[in-house]
C-alpha cells in the first residue's frame, strides 16, 4: 500500500503539533532601546546617528562598540545537506536555520540571523558571505554538503577577520572528542593507545578524525562508500588525499568491517549499517559511537552486548553527541574577546572543558554532559575565551 501523502493545507498541517510550533517562524527582532519621544528618535536615528556613522567611517573598529556587529552571528546555509534530509533547498532549510538561531540564544545568549542562500557554487557562496560579513561578528556555516564545505570554510577563514565555523564539521568533532576522552578514561586506556575506525568521510567524519589526531589518538582509519581510505587509493578527492596522508598508519585496506577487528573505537557518521558480528570482533574494552540520525549504524542495545561505552546522536539514549554542547559556548567565548578566528587550540580547549564537567561522576552511561546542564555553556565560553587570549587572536 502506498504511503499517504503529507497534507499541504495549513489547517490539516496544524493537526501535527510540530506545525503550530513553527507557524510564523521561531524568531523575532526586538529593539534594545526605547523610542518614546522626539528626543529619543533624534538620537536613535537622524540627526544623532550621523555622528556615530562619521566616527565609524574614521575608525572602523568602532563598529564593534556602537553597532550590533560584535555580538551577532550569521547562520548560513545553501540547503544542500540539511539535518539528515539531504539537499532540500534554501526555503525548506529555514526551519532548521531558525532552530539553530534559537539554540544560540537559549543556550549562550548569542544573537544570530538565519540566512539561506539561493546558490550552491563555491565561488557564489564565498563571494556572498564576504559581502554580508560587515554586518556580523561571526559566521556559522551550516548544512553545506561535502566536499564543497571544506573549500568554502577555508576560503572564508582566509578572507575574513572574524570567526568562521562550520558546525557540521567542528561542532561534532569537539563533542565527540570530549566524549571519547571520558570513554577512554572509563575503560582505562589513554587516547594514545586507542585504534579507531571512522565510517564516513564527509564533513563530520573528516573533522572528527582531524581533531582526534590533534588530541593524540594512537591510530585512526576512515572509510567511505568504497572502503578504507589509504594513501595511493585511486579516485580520492583532494580532501581525502590530505586525510589519507595523516591517518591509517597501519596501512589497512578493504572494508570498515575488516578494520573493526581488534579496534578499540568505532565512530559512525555514515548512515550505513554495521552488523553485530563485526562489533563483536572489536577489543574487549570497545567504545562505540553510532552517531547517524535517526538510525544509528548499530542499535545501542545491540552494541552494549559487546562494547563498554556506547554513544549515539539521539536524545532517547544515554551519551548523546549533540552539537549544542559546543557551538553556543564557542561563539560566546569568541565574541566576548572579539576573536579574529577560531583556532584548533580553541576547539581543543572547548573539548577539554566539556570533558571536565563529567569529572568524578563518570560512568558508562555518562561520558558527556546533558545539553541542559547549565554548566556547559559557561565552561566552554571561558575555555575558548582564555585560549583565544593565550594565542593572541583576541581584540579585547
Amino acid at each position: 500500500m502506498a504511503a499517504e501523502p503529507i497534507p499541504t493545507e495549513p489547517h490539516s498541517l496544524d493537526d501535527d503539533p510540530a506545525f503550530p510550533l513553527h507557524r510564523g517562524g521561531k524568531l523575532e527582532m526586538r529593539s534594545t532601546i526605547p523610542v518614546r519621544n522626539k528626543d529619543d528618535l533624534s538620537l536613535a536615528y537622524t540627526p544623532g546617528v550621523a555622528r556615530v556613522c562619521t566616527a565609524i567611517a574614521d575608525n572602523p573598529e568602532l563598529a564593534y562598540d556602537y553597532t550590533w556587529t560584535s555580538k551577532v552571528v550569521a547562520v548560513v546555509t545553501d540547503g544542500t545537506a540539511v539535518l539528515g534530509l539531504g539537499d532540500i533547498g534554501p526555503a525548506a532549510s529555514m526551519p532548521v536555520m531558525e532552530g539553530k538561531s534559537l539554540l544560540f540564544k537559549e543556550f549562550a545568549d548569542v544573537d544570530s540571523v538565519p540566512i539561506a542562500l539561493n546558490c550552491t557554487g563555491v565561488d557564489e557562496i564565498v563571494d556572498t558571505v564576504i559581502r554580508l560579513a560587515p554586518s556580523f561578528g561571526g559566521i556559522n556555516l551550516e548544512d553545506i554538503s561535502a566536499p564543497r564545505c571544506f573549500e568554502i570554510e577555508d576560503r572564508l577563514r582566509e578572507a575574513l577577520d572574524i570567526p568562521v565555523f562550520h558546525d557540521d564539521q567542528h561542532g561534532t568533532a569537539i563533542v565527540a572528542l570530549a566524549a571519547l576522552k571520558n570513554a577512554a578514561r572509563f575503560v582505562g586506556k589513554p587516547l594514545s593507545e586507542l585504534r579507531a575506525v571512522v565510517a564516513g568521510a564527509g564533513a563530520s567524519g573528516i573533522a572528527v578524525s582531524q581533531i582526534l589526531i590533534e588530541a593524540g589518538i594512537g591510530d585512526i582509519a576512515l572509510s567511505d562508500s568504497k572502503g578504507l581510505i589509504h594513501e595511493g587509493r585511486d579516485g580520492l578527492n583532494p580532501v581525502k588525499q590530505r586525510i589519507a596522508a595523516i591517518t591509517n598508519r597501519s596501512h589497512l585496506k578493504g572494508s570498515t568491517e575488516e578494520a573493526l577487528r581488534g579496534a578499540d573505537v568505532f565512530i559512525g557518521l555514515s548512515g550505513s549499517t554495521v552488523h553485530e558480528s563485526c562489533v563483536a570482533t572489536m577489543s574487549d574494552s570497545a567504545i562505540v559511537f553510532a552517531l547517524s540520525n535517526p538510525t544509528p549504524e548499530v542499535h545501542p542495545e545491540v552494541a552494549r552486548r559487546h562494547a563498554k561505552v556506547v554513544a549515539t546522536g539521539r536524545s532517547d539514549f544515554p551519551n548523546q553527541i549533540n552539537n549544542v554542547l559546543a557551538f553556543p559556548g564557542i561563539f560566546r567565548g569568541a565574541l566576548d574577546v572579539r576573536a579574529h578566528t577560531i583556532t584548533e587550540g580553541m576547539k581543543l580547549a572547548a573539548a577539554n572543558a566539556l570533558a571536565g564537567i563529567v569529572g568524578d561522576d563518570l560512568t558508562a552511561d555518562y561520558v558527556i554532559p546533558n545539553p541542559f546542564d547549565d554548566r556547559v555553556a559557561p565552561a566552554v565560553t571561558a575555555a575558548v575565551a582564555a585560549q583565544a587570549r593565550a594565542e593572541g587572536v583576541n581584540r579585547i
